[in-house]
């Protein structure tokens, strides 16, 4: 009898990635301990093992029926639980996330769904990315946003939580420290330093022009900057590898465009402005990727039409001088 083999799944990512990925995973976990012991995390101590409990859940459950649907093996099986791990980096890094941003009172359930949402957006908010279907919204940002829309008492967590029970040295050092660890992950691992330029560029700029059409303080637009919060989101929110660009110039149009579409949203003084940014952007690149699929689809429909329609050449036989022994030598000449 013919033995049923179940196909492997592609590899979720190269291993350059994955070494972000798990570096990504490491140092928001430490962040995460030194925020509950030392820095003041406002969230109870017990939400970000049911944050990852939740992430992991919904992760694993998807890719069972994601691959029981395509008729392959689950891409985190065939590796042992160093196969597992590495699978699960992408859910640990948002479950933390989204737990350590968000601040919903004593609602857990509100937690739980955030989570859940932002896990869940990857497997339904998918493009065609070089023949493969990628997710196309950032998947922390996406749960915050969520939750932010759907309940209007929820709010990001405070910032002053990321240093509230240290002093003044280390007001300094935490940040730099975070800094320069963002800085070598994406510049050796990530390769988005353009994003992050772009990005801080145009983020002072746009501050510097609501100042002078709004009649803002400057100071005021530009001291966010060097805050915790914000040098944690350049370093490890926006540049999110699975969902902004890889060359350069598309980097440098993605971060500028968060950094504009914020200044606008600020503009309109509405609060939470760069989560809503960051989903607007994300939203836009998904559906110009699906325009560039629509488009190549089209043309390569076009293209076999025309093939279709070209007429084929007749042929027909002719004579040519005859060959030695005196017979004529009979070939295909095309009529033209």
């Amino acid at each position: 009898m013919a033995e049923t083999t179940t196909a492997a799944g592609p590899p979720r990512h190269d291993a350059k990635i994955t070494t972000a990925l798990r570096r990504f995973a490491i140092s928001i976990s430490v962040l995460n301990i030194f925020g509950y012991t030392v820095l003041g995390f406002e969230q109870p101590w017990l939400w970000p093992f049911i944050a990852l409990a939740t992430g992991y859940a919904v992760e694993l459950a998807l890719e069972l029926i994601s691959a029981r649907q395509e008729g392959r093996a689950p891409r985190f099986a065939g590796n042992g639980a160093k196969g597992v791990i590495e699978f699960l980096y992408p859910a640990h890094i948002t479950s933390l996330a989204v737990n350590m941003l968000t601040y919903v009172n004593d609602q857990l359930w509100v937690m739980i769904f955030a989570v859940t949402v932002a896990v869940g957006a990857k497997w339904v908010l998918r493009a065609p990315v070089r023949g493969r279907m990628r997710h196309y919204m950032n998947p922390s940002n996406f749960g915050i946003t969520i939750v932010l829309l759907l309940f209007p008492w929820a709010s990001i967590a405070p910032p002053y939580h990321f240093t509230e029970h240290v002093g003044t040295f280390w007001d300094w050092v935490i940040p730099l420290i975070i800094l320069v660890a963002g800085s070598m992950l994406n510049g050796m691992l990530t390769g988005r330093l353009w994003l992050i330029m772009a990005w801080l560029v145009a983020f002072a700029l746009q501050a510097v022009v609501r100042g002078v059409l709004l009649d803002v303080s400057i100071p005021s637009g530009l001291s966010m900057m060097t805050g915790v919060a914000f040098i944690l989101f350049t370093n490890y929110m926006v540049t999110d590898p699975g969902t902004s660009p890889s060359k350069p110039a598309a980097q440098m149009a993605f971060g500028a465009g968060v950094a504009v579409v914020y200044g606008a949203l600020m503009g309109m003084s509405i609060p939470y402005g760069i989560f809503f940014a960051t989903a607007i952007v994300c939203l836009i690149r998904g559906g110009f990727l699906w325009a560039l699929h629509f488009v190549d689809k089209n043309r390569a429909l076009v293209l076999a039409e025309q093939r279709k329609a070209e007429p084929t050449a007749p042929v027909e036989e002719s004579t040519v001088e005859p060959v030695r022994n005196g017979a004529p030598k009979h070939s295909a000449v095309a009529r033209t």
